[in-house]
């Protein structure tokens, strides 16, 4: 699944790199882009739903997960077209899956704090993730490397109960699912893939960023006073 915003000049190259006989099918969800990322992906005989406007991050990811349900697929791989995570990679993350050692599985872009400034990763942004990452491992009581990868990998039963649906159509939406799966009881799990930031890469900019980050904040407040029965909240209630 390859959620896509303007994503004309990378992603070819992201299909490209997917190892043959890999996956069953490649659905790319245009989020209303402006240039050519829907010619350039039916070009490359893969499926391509549009949205007609933009409906944001985590809207394409709803249509992506509906879609995927649909084919009947077993294990799902989401992964940004941007070509900032390796797709090579994806036959090892989906063994994880097949070998029954993880629900769900992350890349993680940070091995070492200097393999991911010398991959290109801006200091602040290397800050934020290092400090939401290790504030969402002992809230959620996970052991995660990164919490805000866009490269992960479900078992087909993590997307029939995690109430996705209900989610926030904006950045955070990748943060709620992770919750979700934690509180549901999934098994999280990650493997280190190479920090890949250049200039067709996709970035959220400082606004959203910092948005992004008070919506992990409110996600685990809210995942605090629904654990601890003192308010009730809907996204943790499975489906």
């Amino acid at each position: 699944m390859l959620p896509a915003y303007n994503a004309a000049r990378t992603v070819q190259a992201t299909v490209a790199d997917i190892p043959p006989g890999t996956v069953d099918e490649i659905i790319l969800i245009d989020d209303g882009s402006h240039d050519d990322t829907v010619r350039v992906a039916r070009e490359l005989g893969i499926t391509v739903i549009v949205h007609p406007s933009n409906r944001g991050y985590g809207g394409s990811q709803k249509t992506a997960y509906q879609a995927a349900l649909e084919t009947g697929a077993d294990v799902i791989v989401m992964l940004h077209p941007d070509y900032q995570y390796d797709p090579s990679l994806i036959p090892y993350f989906v063994g994880f899956i097949r070998r029954d050692v993880c629900d769900v599985m992350l890349g993680c872009r940070i091995r070492t704090r200097s393999e991911a400034l010398k991959g290109g990763m801006p200091i602040i942004k290397y800050l934020v993730n290092r400090a939401l990452t290790i504030t969402a491992n002992v809230v959620l009581g996970q052991n995660l490397g990164e919490f805000h990868s866009g490269f992960r990998v479900y078992r087909r039963s993590v997307l029939e109960r995690v109430p996705f649906e209900r989610n926030d159509d904006e950045f955070v939406f990748d943060f709620q699912f992770l919750t979700q799966a934690a509180a549901l009881g999934f098994r999280l799990g990650d493997a280190p893939m190479p920090t890949r930031y250049f200039t067709e890469a996709s970035s959220i900019g400082m606004r959203e960023g910092v948005r992004y980050a008070a919506g992990v904040l409110a996600t685990l407040a809210r995942f605090l006073l629904h654990n601890g029965g003192l308010r009730s909240w809907e996204l943790l209630t499975p489906k």
